[in-house]
């Protein structure tokens, strides 16, 4: 039976837990995810944890930050100015704001709290610095 290797296209069904077991992301009711293993389509330890996999395989697998979204980096959080953020947008604590980089690459921002005069934004994803945990399935190598 061939094994999952670089360069192929795989599906997979997952579910991913954090060290608490909450669940952050599955494919339950959904097509399983595609994905060419050596794309950068998904995070190395989740390419990593694939490879090598039959189809019909199950196994469980722990990836840690460095593997996954990185550690989280207190510099990406930072206050601005309420006046940086248009008028018309109502602020709620964990909504997902947008802006263009430096670079013209777009960039996401967490809000973590703001009042009158300032918001605060943290660019971390929100799994950064945290153990992700998936249980795997590998369900067909196309």
């Amino acid at each position: 039976m061939p094994h999952a290797q670089q360069g192929n296209t795989v599906k997979i069904h997952y579910t991913g837990t954090l060290d608490d077991g909450t669940v952050f992301d599955s494919s339950n009711g959904r097509e399983p995810l595609e994905f060419t293993i050596g794309s950068g389509g998904v995070i190395p330890g989740f390419e990593s944890a694939v490879s090598g996999m039959t189809v019909g395989e199950t196994k469980t697998v722990t990836i840690p930050p460095e593997q996954a979204y990185g550690d989280y980096q207190e510099e990406m959080t930072q206050q601005v100015p309420r006046s940086a953020i248009p008028p018309e947008i109502e602020l709620q604590v964990g909504m997902i704001l947008s802006a263009e980089g430096p670079d013209g690459v777009p960039v996401s921002f967490v809000v973590k709290a703001f009042d009158q005069e300032e918001v605060t934004i943290d660019g971390n994803h929100p799994l950064a610095g945290r153990n992700l945990t998936f249980a795997l399935e590998l369900v067909e190598i196309i």
